[in-house]
């Protein structure tokens, strides 16, 4: 803050010792102490021997997971969310850590001019001689990659490009030593209806990272393309007794989500799929049923080093028909082989939010949990800030400084602004019953100037809590833009102090914003619809992110 004033005097000085007029520069925004504190609506216990479904609350969807000895990787989609690919660890299946953000260098991918849910796609994590392996799609941003680390908590390699079609890569490690890239692409064939894909796959030089030989189609349209199944994707290749499994997510990613496997002699096929796939979906349940869980799908398998199957998979929870506003979330279950089958969970029956343990060495409960009711406190005096603090799109220079246990915001582009990156960092909303609040010091100088807390769906869907200055007096304000080009003034009440505490009650699709001064709190607005924040309504494949914000010119 110092900085910048003798920084401000200097700049007016000189300029008028010209003769010239300088705009002022936008004050910088400070933020003291971030809280959160999430509560779940099905309010599960889980006794001494058990865990509790999603592992990783909120937007983690897409996981990727493998096993290098007696540890467990996992890895999710990101999007054009910056640092991105967040890694995580653990020996028990259930207590996760994040350790690394696998893209955390802007050279690494340039997310410039991207919507929110475009960027990286389903990725996939694995290990072979010393080496691990993450292989993504970019999308609208150069294709298919894959970056490489020593150790899983980096640094991670700058991308390898390939130039095969399609999205969703993973990596099979054969028996043989050969190694082969499986992922959904285009069919053979004019497509035959709307979301017509097929499954290829084609051997991978690990060494000089490039594909070599015949690229082969091993699954047409899905499981029966009699029945037109739609986005066949997210496809792995795992090899037991004899036969190559491929599992693969079929349906799309709504609430028609699930999981099929089919087997095959051969890593290039002809591959006989299951007679009683899925082995994974929600659809048949009654969708009024309380505390649902849907679009249960995307699916890798782990086999652990006690011999037992598991399966890793994304799923939601709604608070109404097919509304969530938090995502995506990682989940956990156990995979039975029947007939020389894989199954995850028999039709009809719904995923538990409460699962016996893995077979595996008890592990303490993280410093941070990641799953089940939980609240947190930042207080932004360590020198970086943790690993899941995130933003949007890639940053050319920093956006946020921490400095004497504040978080310091330089104004910068809009929300929604594809021409620029937002001066906006933040934290996943972990489930849809939660509070965060943040105090601010700022005092804007021109209209339309502003700092606080947002809620960032996407690009067109979300709102902003904080201080603004409408017809040349500071305000409190509540905006909202509600998958429109245009923001909406909710509610806004004159403030006096440069000092305002900001918090956010979120109850599933209702909002309350709440503002404190001088020692006296006010709820500047109650009842706020939020629905706009549900993918559903907003689309893409997100989840809501909340944290600091400051917008002005220069």
């Amino acid at each position: 803050m110092r900085y910048l004033t003798a920084l401000s005097a200097a700049l007016s000085a000189a300029a008028l010792s010209l003769g010239l007029s300088l705009p002022a520069l936008a004050e910088p925004a400070r933020f003291e102490r971030f809280s959160y504190e999430g509560r779940s609506q099905e309010q599960a216990k889980a006794g001494p021997d058990e865990y509790l479904n999603p592992i990783l609350s909120g937007y983690y969807p897409d996981p990727s997971v493998t096993r290098v000895g007696d540890d467990y990787y996992l890895v999710n989609s990101s999007f054009t969310h910056f640092p991105g690919l967040p890694v995580f660890h653990s020996r028990d299946l259930v207590n996760w850590t994040q350790i690394a953000n696998a893209l955390n260098r802007p050279e690494q991918l340039n997310f410039d001019g991207l919507r929110v849910s475009r960027g990286v796609f389903a990725p996939d994590i694995s290990y072979h001689d010393g080496l691990f392996y993450i292989i993504n799609t970019c999308v609208d941003c150069k294709g298919n990659f894959v970056i490489t680390a020593k150790d899983p908590a980096g640094p991670w390699s700058d991308p390898v490009w390939f130039d095969f079609e399609g999205i969703d890569p993973s990596i099979f490690w054969d028996d043989d030593g050969k190694a082969y890239i499986v992922n959904n692409g285009a069919p053979n064939e004019t497509p035959r209806y709307d979301g017509h894909r097929a499954i290829w796959v084609q051997e991978f030089d690990y060494k000089a990272l490039k594909l070599v030989g015949e690229r082969t189609q091993i699954v047409n349209g899905g499981v029966d393309i009699s029945k037109k199944p739609i986005w066949i994707e997210g496809p792995h290749i795992l090899r037991k007794d004899g036969f190559y499994y491929l599992t693969a997510a079929e349906g799309g990613t709504g609430d028609q989500h699930s999981q099929v496997v089919l087997r095959s002699k051969s890593v290039r096929g002809p591959f006989i799929p299951y007679a009683h796939n899925p082995i994974l979906s929600q659809r048949t349940l009654d969708p009024a049923r309380q505390n649902p869980v849907t679009s249960a799908g995307h699916a890798k398998l782990v086999q652990t080093q006690n011999g037992e199957w598991w399966a890793t998979f994304l799923a939601t929870r709604p608070y109404g028909p097919d509304l969530y506003n938090i995502g995506r979330e990682t989940f956990l279950l156990p995979v039975t082989w029947k007939d020389g089958w894989p199954v995850i969970l028999e039709d009809g029956k719904p995923i538990p939010f409460v699962a016996k343990k893995p077979n595996l060495p008890p592990q303490p409960a993280p410093a941070q949990p990641l799953s089940g009711d939980f609240r947190y406190s930042e207080e932004f005096d360590a020198k970086a800030l943790p690993l899941s603090w995130i933003g949007v799109r890639t940053p050319h220079a920093p956006v946020y400084r921490l400095d004497g246990g504040a978080l310091i915001l330089n104004p910068g582009a809009a929300l929604g602004d594809l021409g620029g990156t937002p001066a906006f960092i933040a934290r996943r909303q972990q489930h849809h019953v939660a509070s965060v609040s943040t105090t601010l010091t700022y005092r804007p100088q021109k209209d339309g100037e502003r700092a606080g807390l947002a809620a960032l769906q996407n690009d067109d869907a979300w709102l902003f809590f904080g201080v603004t200055r409408i017809d040349g007096k500071p305000h409190v304000a509540l905006y909202a833009r509600e998958n429109t080009k245009t923001e909406r003034l909710i509610a806004s009440a004159p403030v006096d102090s440069a000092e305002v505490t900001l918090s956010l009650r979120l109850d599933g699709g209702k909002l309350a914003a709440d503002y404190a001064t001088g020692g006296q709190t006010r709820t500047l607005s109650r009842d706020v619809d939020i629905t706009f924040l549900s993918t559903r309504q907003a689309g893409g494949f997100v989840g809501t992110l909340i944290g600091p914000y400051a917008f002005g010119t220069r």
